[in-house]
Order: structure tokens, then C-alpha cells, then sequence
């Protein structure tokens, strides 16, 4: 668990010369109250510049300089992990990034990427992303879970159940993989080349000791069959090409069926809802005569009006279903037709490049046969020359041989752990695991805000939202108000798998503004019931404009600003 015991900055935004800090261990329940431009929010931005090395809100980085001092920005977060104390220390102008460990600034490490990246991974075990979903729930640069993309959604789920490992894993053995199918690729070319090479060297000797001229006279009639052959595959080509003209011009009549049929498709899908639509109102009004709704009685004329409407409309959809299963059929059979057509002009088109492929190797056969008549004419004598030659060509061939099997074992090696490593092999195994239990403690902050909904969230973490009296709709169609309640039901999911996992379970909690424009007095009451009695691990901070919430706090912590520079003061 990460303990987060303080933070403290000077020269930071508004902040002047002298050190503001803020204990994150005293008390439970703390209210950060002010004026807009007080500096109240500057407690996350030096929090998240002291972790990450940029502010939470989006401000340029040369902005984070006091404008009045212009130097010495300093800011410092202190926390302890496994009796383990850390300390990190920002700053600019001069730039500083040190790393402190049980009171001991750690080596620099070559650049400050690296450094950074060692932090989130060796130590907070969390990035910016992550930190931002766990630690802090803010209203302006804060992106909800709901609102990030499928990839940053995996990012943020991975870091809660600690199997970020595997992505990196697989990362560096995809590109190992790649290498090694390049290497592959090189050594089957030389392969195949020196294969080539020993073929046409023991040929070439075979030719010049066994046969010599003759060989020659051989090859010239070896090219004449060539050419014959060339010709009659050309010819057969114009025939093709004949047979696929007209097969295209029949094709022409039946483009669009399947076009058609989609649409008649998606037709009949649209009159089949409207069939259960008046299915399910001709069911309600026949077996109901009192509203379960609210316990009046349903006036009979109405009723007996819905039942036999609800009649009239499925009989007038009938006839228009069967005229639309006729078209249907129709256009099924032009698309049969189509696809048949399709079949033999792609099978003719396959015949003539097959033909024309054919016809290459007939010329490229020829002008080897022609290159063979030529050596074998100006090396006949060359025989010792020849014979080491093919030993040469021979012994790289073994040798390349055996590095193929080599590259090969190892490519088959990596493809597996590749398999196991990839989205759907080991992480989506433990994703699927914990999916039941995030979707249970979800729906059950949702309740304890008496927020009535059942939401759920699938493997690819998109959402599935019903209620009892609305059909499946999601997040995008909620009001700001019930957004922020399923916003906040993640937030302490996410805390409450981190805890379970260990691995970036925190003790802070920070929420900015979340009572001033989305939460009414009702879901403020609820929402202080939670963080009172459910989150009880946490030591919460909630940032806020409202002059009405001290007595719902422990303590209350005031920003003001007194000649251009922010300050702070405990109390009222």
C-alpha cells in the first residue's frame, strides 16, 4: 500500500516563496474550501507534478513557475511503502528530479524518461492515467473511465490487476518475433538461391561430362517446345478472355441484390420489433385490467380499444411481412446467382493468370536454357573448376539449412509465449476472473446512492446499462448528475480492487468540485454516507466552492489570497 503522508510546494502557480503543505494522514474526512483563483486546487497539480512531472490540470509547464519570483519552483510529495520511506522532489528553474529513499537521494539515471519510467514502475506502480482513475476525481482535466477509449480503458484495468507485466512482455517478444520472421525470410531466399545454385551446377557438369553438345542441341529443342507451349497457352487465354467477357456482362444483371436484400433485411428486422412491440401491448392489456404501476384501474373502453388495435396493426404487419419474405426470396436468388457468376469469373480469371503465370516461366525457362547453351559452350573444358564450385555451393546449403531450423524452433517458441501473452490469452483469463466482482462492488456503490441500475461492464469494458423500467440504453444518456454517480461508483471500485491486488492500493482520495454542479443535496447526503462508513481505508480530500458542507467534514482546510499570493489556513 502507498501511504501518502505529505505535500508541500513553494513558487508553484500562485503559491509565493514560503512552503505550503498539506498533512494527507491527520484526518479522515477533509474539506479544501475558497475563492476561485485561491489556489485551492493547486493541492492536485503539485501532487501529480511531484509524481509525473505534469500538473493535473492542463497548464504548459513554464506556467507552473510563480510569474512574481520566476525561480525556484519547488514541490515535494512524501510516502512510504512496506516500511520503505520515498520522497520525491520537483522543481524548475533550476530543474530538479530526485528520487529519495529512506532519507538517501537514489543515482541519477542517464535521462529523465527513464528515471520517470522506473518511478511508475518499480515503485508507485501506476502512470498518470491510472492515478488519475484511483487517486483523484477531478471536473475539469479529469477524463472518466467511462469516457476513455477501449485501449486506455485495458491500460487503466491492467494496472489495477497488476498485469501490465504481460503487455510488456509481449511488446518486446513481438518485436523479437518480427526479427527472428525477417532472419527466416533472408535464409529461405539464400536458400532457395543456393538450391538454384547447386541444381544448375551439378546440371551444367552432368551436361558437360555425359553429354556436352548434345546437351545443347537438346535445350534448343527444350526451347522450341517452350515456345509451342507458350503459344498454345496464349491462345487458350483468348478463349478464356472471351468466355469471361461474357460471364460479366450476365454479372452486370444481378449487381445489387445483395445491396437489396440488406435493405429487405433490415426492413423485416424493424416489422418484426414492431410485431413484438404489439405483441407485448395486446399481452399487457388482455391479462391487465389494474396499472402494476400505480394500482389504478385501467378504464375497460380503453382497454378493449388497445386490444383490438393491437389486432388490427400485427394483421396489417402480416401481409406486409409475407409480401416482404417474397421480395426477400426474390433477391435471394438474384444474389445466388450473383455469387454463381462471381465463382466462374473469378475460377476464369484464376485460369488465365495461371496461363499467364505459366507463360513467364516459358520465357524464363528460355532465357536460362539460352544462358545454359552459352556456358556450357565456353566452359566445357572447366570441369575442376566446376566440381569446387559445387562443394562450395553444397556446404552453404547444409549450413543454411540448419540455421533454418534453428530460426524455425525459435519462431515457434515465441509464437506460443506470443499466444499466452497477447489481449485474449493470460490478461483476458485474469480480466474475466475479476469482471464479476467489479460489476457486483459497481452496482453496489450505485445502490448505496440509490442510484437503481444495473450496470455492467463486458470483456472488451464496454458498458450494458438496464433499469426496471428502461430497456438498454448507456452511459452517454445519463444526466451530469447520475454521470458523476456512476463516475464515482468506479472510483471506488477501482480503489477496492487495488486494495484486494495490493499492488497500487493508496491511502488518498481527492475529489475536485464533484458537490458543486452534479451532485444534488440528496446524492451529496448519500455520497457522505459512503465515504464515511465504506471507504473508511482512505483519507479523503474534497475540493469544493460550497459554503455549506464544514459540518459534514473533520476538517476544514481554507485557501485564500492576500496581496497575489495564495496561502493556506486551517478552520473557517
Amino acid at each position: 500500500m502507498i501511504l501518502f503522508e505529505t505535500v508541500r510546494w513553494k513558487n508553484f502557480l500562485s503559491t509565493g516563496n514560503q512552503y505550503t503543505e498539506v498533512d494527507f494522514t491527520k484526518h479522515h474526512t477533509n474539506l479544501i474550501i475558497g475563492t476561485n483563483g485561491a489556489g485551492k486546487s493547486t493541492v492536485l497539480d503539485a501532487l501529480t507534478f511531484s509524481l509525473f512531472g505534469k500538473p493535473f490540470r492542463k497548464i504548459n509547464k513554464p506556467q507552473l513557475i510563480n510569474s512574481t519570483n520566476e525561480k525556484d519552483c519547488k514541490v515535494e510529495v512524501c510516502f512510504s511503502i512496506n516500511n520503505t520511506d520515498w520522497k520525491i522532489v520537483r522543481g524548475i528553474k533550476p530543474n530538479v528530479f530526485e528520487i529519495w529513499r529512506n532519507g538517501s537521494v537514489m543515482d541519477q539515471f542517464a535521462s529523465a524518461v527513464d528515471q520517470q519510467k522506473w518511478l511508475e514502475q518499480n515503485v508507485i506502480k501506476m502512470n498518470y492515467k491510472s492515478f488519475t482513475q484511483i487517486v483523484i476525481l477531478g471536473s475539469s482535466a479529469f477524463v472518466p473511465f467511462m469516457q476513455l477509449s477501449t485501449n486506455n480503458r485495458r491500460e487503466v484495468i491492467e494496472d489495477l490487476l497488476d498485469i501490465k507485466i504481460f503487455s510488456t512482455m509481449n511488446s518486446l517478444l513481438k518485436e523479437k518475433l518480427r526479427d527472428q520472421k525477417d532472419n527466416v525470410k533472408v535464409l529461405t531466399l539464400k536458400k532457395e538461391s543456393l538450391m538454384d545454385k547447386v541444381e544448375m551446377q551439378e546440371t551444367f557438369i552432368g551436361e558437360l561430362e555425359n553429354r556436352g553438345k548434345q546437351n545443347i542441341k537438346d535445350k534448343e529443342s527444350s526451347i522450341q517446345k517452350l515456345l509451342n507451349e507458350e503459344n498454345n497457352l496464349m491462345n487458350d487465354n483468348v478463349k478464356l478472355t472471351e468466355e469471361l467477357d461474357d460471364f460479366e456482362n450476365l454479372l452486370n444483371v444481378h449487381v445489387g441484390a445483395t445491396e437489396k436484400l440488406r435493405t429487405l433485411g433490415n426492413l423485416k428486422g424493424k416489422i418484426s420489433n414492431k410485431v413484438s412491440t404489439i405483441t407485448k401491448e395486446h399481452k399487457f392489456f388482455t391479462e391487465n385490467t389494474v396499472c402494476p404501476t400505480c394500482g389504478q384501474d385501467i378504464e375497460e373502453t380503453f382497454r378493449i380499444n388497445k386490444i383490438t388495435d393491437a389486432q388490427n396493426k400485427a394483421k396489417e404487419l402480416q401481409s406486409g411481412y409475407k409480401e416482404l419474405e417474397e421480395a426477400i426470396n426474390k433477391e435471394e436468388e438474384r444474389e445466388r446467382q450473383f455469387l454463381h457468376l462471381s465463382k466462374e469469373i473469378t475460377s476464369l480469371t484464376h485460369g488465365i493468370s495461371k496461363n499467364n503465370t505459366k507463360v513467364s516461366g516459358c520465357q524464363r525457362q528460355v532465357r536460362d536454357l539460352e544462358s545454359e547453351i552459352q556456358r556450357i559452350t565456353d566452359q566445357l573444358a572447366n570441369r575442376n573448376i566446376e566440381d569446387e564450385k559445387l562443394e562450395s555451393f553444397k556446404d552453404n546449403l547444409r549450413k543454411t539449412y540448419d540455421e533454418l531450423a534453428k530460426r524455425k524452433d525459435t519462431i515457434n517458441y515465441y509464437d506460443f509465449s506470443y499466444s499466452l501473452l497477447k489481449d485474449g490469452g493470460v490478461k483476458s483469463k485474469i480480466i474475466k476472473k475479476y469482471l464479476p466482482l467489479i460489476n457486483q462492488q459497481v452496482n453496489r456503490y450505485l445502490q448505496m446512492m440509490d442510484f437503481y441500475i444495473n450496470f455492467t461492464l463486458d470483456e472488451e469494458f464496454n458498458e450494458t446499462v438496464q433499469s426496471p423500467i428502461h430497456e438498454d440504453f448507456s452511459y452517454a444518456s445519463f444526466s451530469e448528475g447520475e454521470k458523476m454517480r456512476i463516475d464515482l461508483a468506479l472510483l471506488f471500485t477501482w480503489r477496492e480492487v487495488a486494495r484486494m491486488k495490493n499492488s497500487v492500493n493508496t491511502n488518498l482520495l481527492i475529489m475536485d468540485e464533484v458537490f458543486d454542479s452534479s451532485l444534488d443535496g440528496f446524492g451529496t447526503d448519500e455520497f457522505m454516507k459512503i465515504i464515511r462508513f465504506v471507504i473508511k481505508d482512505a483519507n479523503i480530500f474534497v475540493i469544493s466552492h460550497k459554503t455549506d458542507l464544514h459540518d459534514k467534514f473533520e476538517n476544514v482546510i481554507r485557501f485564500e489570497k492576500v496581496k497575489g499570493f495564495s496561502s493556506m489556513a486551517s478552520g473557517l
